[in-house]
């Protein structure tokens, strides 16, 4: 065999078996800091590269390795500047701008047409005789450098994917945890005096809405509806503290006006103002047919009088919680419920829900459908249904929550 035949071989057994090497750590799963050390033992030991720079791209584009170059390099190169547009190995020539004076070549590293790292080598032998070793192997180097890169990039992926799928069970968690503080519907009363029916649907996995019903006495109940600014974690926990605030405090001695201005207290103590809570809550008396409310901020519930066929939207009130110091006026709602009496509590979730016009759901289709001579869970159900019809294939932006009475 001729000596040059002799030399390909040796020089394809030498980067077969390095390839080899590499495949072998990257299969054990060893980290990036141990793949980066080996990938730099051969640049430096076995391809004798006495400088190399690399930038790889992450969020942004991070310098990877810095070995046997000056430091300041690294801030004075900017990728997006000085090396973005090359996309072929380029030899640098001494006429280039000054943040290459110590680099020889630059090797673009490319996966899918999307660039992946540039490779900055220095301290190449231009006064040996032949071709220097390096020159030689600057494809092989630009594939070992893919090799290296696609598989930090995937260890990244990889972890970040176990990051996702850690946060996703504890969403999880935390929507079954909301679930168990919002009544279910087999909860809510259904017997001759009250037909209560509920409907929740978070815009992610936990929301900021809330409705309740507590029995005060056996002549009394209490219930609410209310909404936290905002949406995800932060506006979930804000009124998980609240349920637990307002069920300690709601109580068959206090009177909505009071409870009102401690919820108050509570919710600024809580969020320093930085968000609020708007709120329907009212009390209701089963034996005097009595209804006594306080609307703080929220949206409007409707009440459809069966006996004179007319609608109403309870708007006593106040300004939201947590939106000022001390709340100067509150004012109550009273009605006398008569029998069949439905009332439909809800969040602005449902009003505005947009369709593919960016027109927006409103109360139109509610006022339709309260007055049919239909029990509240079938009234909430047609609702529903008539909302996804309207908004086809627009996604919500928000969470929705419903609370009907039917009174008897």
């Amino acid at each position: 065999m001729k000596k040059s035949s002799l030399e390909r071989l040796r020089i394809s057994n030498f980067k077969l078996e390095i390839l080899l090497e590499i495949t072998r750590a990257i299969n054990e799963n060893l980290s990036t800091g141990i793949l980066i050390q080996r990938y730099e033992q051969i640049l430096r030991t076995e391809l004798n590269i006495g400088k190399v720079l690399i930038f790889n791209f992450k969020q942004k584009w991070e310098c990877l390795l810095c070995s046997g170059m000056d430091l300041d390099l690294i801030t004075k190169i900017d990728v997006n500047r000085d090396l973005i547009d090359i996309s072929e190995i380029q030899i640098v020539t001494r006429s280039e701008q000054d943040c290459f004076k110590s680099i020889d070549i630059i090797i673009p590293v490319f996966h899918k047409e999307k660039p992946l790292a540039y490779v900055l080598i220095g301290d190449i032998d231009e006064e040996q005789e032949g071709m220097s070793p390096s020159i030689k192997h600057l494809h092989f180097i630009q594939t070992l450098t893919n090799i290296i890169i696609v598989a930090i990039e995937n260890k990244r992926l990889y972890k970040e994917s176990l990051k996702q799928e850690a946060l996703k069970k504890e969403l999880e968690l935390a929507s079954k945890m909301q679930e168990m503080l919002i009544p279910s519907t087999e909860s809510l009363p259904n017997n001759d005096k009250l037909y209560v029916h509920g409907f929740y649907l978070p815009h992610y996995e936990v929301g900021g809405d809330y409705y309740d019903f507590i029995e005060l006495n056996e002549n009394e109940a209490g219930f609410c509806i209310a909404d936290v600014s905002g949406k995800g974690i932060s506006a979930a926990i804000l009124m998980s503290n609240f349920q637990a605030n307002l069920r300690a405090l709601f109580t068959p001695e206090i009177s909505l006006i009071d409870l009102i201005r401690k919820l108050n207290e509570i919710v600024l103590r809580n969020t320093k103002g930085e968000r609020f809570i708007t709120i329907f809550i009212a009390k209701y008396n089963y034996n005097t047919k009595e209804l006594v409310y306080i609307n703080a901020g929220h949206n409007p519930p409707i009440l459809y009088n069966t006996k004179n066929a007319n609608i109403y939207y309870l708007k006593n009130g106040c300004v939201g919680l947590g939106m000022i110091d001390d709340i100067p006026e509150i004012n109550k709602g009273f009605i006398k419920v008569a029998k069949h009496t439905k009332l439909l509590c809800y969040t602005d979730g449902l009003v505005e829900v947009e369709n593919d016009n960016d027109e927006a759901f409103g109360l139109e289709h509610a006022e339709k459908i309260i007055p049919k001579d239909e029990p509240i869970n079938m009234i909430i159900n047609e609702l529903i249904e008539n909302l996804n019809v309207f908004r086809g294939s627009k996604p919500l932006f928000d969470d929705i929550s419903i609370l009907g009475l039917e009174f008897f």
